[in-house]
């Protein structure tokens, strides 16, 4: 090789070299968290009373989603994040995890948490398979150590088992959603040795059942709910007013039963409403304290998220990461519970809200977890990026599919076509970085949501469909009734089957 050839191809590997330095050094930190059934309202920015100071401040520094929706349910909501598609369609085996592509642009990813699928997901999804580093648990678990001294689903460390006698507890007693922070924080000092940006994926299970707190925690929340689930709801809806996260023309809706018949048995007063003050003193009390340990959890979560931000000022990356926090799905009203006569609180019960409490999660909204209707598959999104995102509210419409495109643009890396020569599944969703820089972009498409076809939703533009329990659709525009009231159905029958149809042309993608 003559000598000009070899310095021509010494300056082309400096100028690679250089640009390849300019696009690492553009790759934003990303933390993605989020939370399990918690309602639209019970965070402090979207209208509650309970003490979340730190999501608060992420809130009002950075951008208030109020149009954002998930697959209104554990496992699906999560298949959905990590293929990016609502339902599974053409070469879903073929389906990448965005996290897999970040650490193939140059990230050190880490998960810990909640690890939930569907059996469509393929293998290559999993947080073993797709991050450097995970601490995960399968499904549900309680969040003190159960009384057999072992967790259903084990909790594995890159794959391995460990025993609750080997985590990193540091504060007994074991309180799952603390130690979960003690290994993300360890990830979070793992990233800044690697001098790599970092992806760091935080489901943090609250404030799934069991109703499990901290002594403490239920302490400063023990009382404040014998006003009453009416009060408090009607309380939340008018600071969501004030706040301006809900639509002026929008109306609370009425309290409702869990009429979900796939999802029972129906054990008491549970899936029922009643009016607070037709409870004597006696059940307003053991309401009281129901309603208190999930709050507890919320508040043990947003001091965990606290403990993030410092570890994130500590090692001087806050100003360069952004932080994302949605929840699955609204909340949850089912009863997984064998014995009432356990308080909820405490490693010995497993203890579910009672329906009227998850409809005050899910303020202003109709329904809960599974539904389609907006109390199950519409809930909070809050997006902080110190220096990029102005703070405001963004009312434009966004799904949980749309995280996978904009993972990617914001790693500087693209969706591959193929995988191993195969093709991959078209993604749903569409990179929502227009909406945080204060731009616009297109409409979706098309949204889709609900647990199965049984409670299945359909939006297109304003307008939704929607079913109950494997019923017919019924029909609302959504601009001119936010909280799903007036089923215009019979009114609309061709607006009917133009959205039947948007989602049958979907089904064939």
């Amino acid at each position: 090789m003559n000598q000009r050839l070899t310095q021509k191809l010494l300056v082309c590997l400096c100028i690679f070299g250089f640009w390849n330095f300019l696009s690492a050094a553009e790759q934003p930190n990303i933390i993605l968290i989020i939370g399990d059934d918690m309602g639209f309202s019970d965070i402090g920015s979207y209208g509650s009373e309970i003490d979340t100071p730190n999501l608060d401040k992420l809130a009002y520094d950075g951008l208030r989603f109020t149009q954002f929706y998930n697959m209104a349910k554990c496992e699906p909501s999560r298949s959905s994040l990590f293929t990016g598609r609502f339902l599974p369609g053409k070469h879903i085996e073929n389906a990448i995890p965005f996290s897999q592509l970040m650490r193939d642009a140059g990230y050190y990813t880490a998960m810990v948490g909640k690890e939930h699928f569907i059996s469509w997901v393929p293998a290559r999804c999993f947080a073993v398979n797709s991050f450097d580093d995970s601490f995960v648990f399968w499904k549900d678990n309680p969040f003190f150590v159960p009384p057999t001294g072992q967790f259903q689903y084990p909790f594995r460390l890159n794959g391995i088992k460990v025993p609750p006698s080997e985590m990193d507890v540091r504060k007994h007693p074991l309180f799952k959603t603390d130690v979960m922070t003690n290994y993300a924080l360890k990830f979070l000092d793992k990233a800044n040795d690697s001098r790599k940006p970092f992806f760091l994926y935080l489901p943090y299970h609250v404030a799934h059942f069991p109703l499990q707190a901290r002594k403490e925690d239920i302490a400063k929340y023990r009382g404040k709910y014998k006003v009453g689930w009416d009060k408090i709801r009607a309380a939340r809806f008018e600071r969501q007013k004030e706040l301006g996260v809900i639509p002026a023309n929008a109306k609370l809706s009425p309290p409702e039963d869990n009429i979900n018949k796939y999802r029972g048995p129906y054990r008491g007063n549970i899936y029922k409403y009643r009016p607070w003050d037709s409870l004597d003193a006696e059940e307003q009390d053991e309401l009281d304290l129901e309603q208190a340990v999930f709050a507890a959890m919320i508040d043990r979560l947003d001091q965990n998220i606290g403990r993030i931000l410092e570890k994130l000022d500590q090692i001087k990356e806050r100003e360069n990461t952004l932080i994302i926090f949605f929840t699955d799905n609204g909340s949850c009203p089912y009863d997984s519970n064998v014995d009432f006569s356990i308080p909820p609180g405490g490693p010995d019960s497993y203890r579910t809200l009672s329906a009227a409490w998850a409809n005050v999660g899910d303020t202003p909204f109709r329904y809960y977890k599974q539904y389609g209707h907006e109390g199950g598959a519409h809930t909070h999104m809050i997006a902080n990026w110190p220096g990029v995102i102005e703070p405001g509210i963004n009312h434009d419409l966004a799904h949980l599919t749309d995280i996978y495109p904009t993972m990617l643009e914001l790693a500087g890396t693209e969706y591959p076509d193929t995988l191993e020569g195969n093709p991959t599944p078209a993604l749903d969703g569409e990179s929502i970085v227009p909406l945080l820089k204060n731009e616009t972009r297109a409409e979706p498409d098309i949204i889709v949501s609900g647990h199965t076809d049984r409670f299945r939703m359909v939006r297109v533009g304003d307008w939704k469909l929607v079913k109950v329990n494997d019923g017919p659709w019924e029909l609302y525009n959504l601009k001119e009734d936010p909280t799903e009231l007036n089923n215009l159905v019979k009114e609309n029958p061709a607006k009917v089957e133009e959205l039947i149809q948007a989602y049958q042309d979907y089904l064939q993608t």
